[in-house]
């Protein structure tokens, strides 16, 4: 994924580190902002590949 605002997604991440639920994302949905702020948000996730099956399918 392109990270157009890396700030915005700085907030994202601080709002996972403070233990703030996803929800708490004040860009609109659909937006690039959001996106980015999601991008910050889920950081420490491993990235889920939905197009493709799995090692184990």
């Amino acid at each position: 994924m392109t990270v157009v605002s890396k700030t915005v997604m700085e907030e994202g991440k601080a709002a996972k580190l403070a233990g703030l639920p996803d929800s708490e994302n004040p860009y609109p949905a659909g937006s690039q902002n959001s996106a980015d702020w999601l991008e910050g948000y889920t950081f420490d996730e491993a990235e889920q590949n939905v197009d493709r099956p799995g090692s184990d399918g």
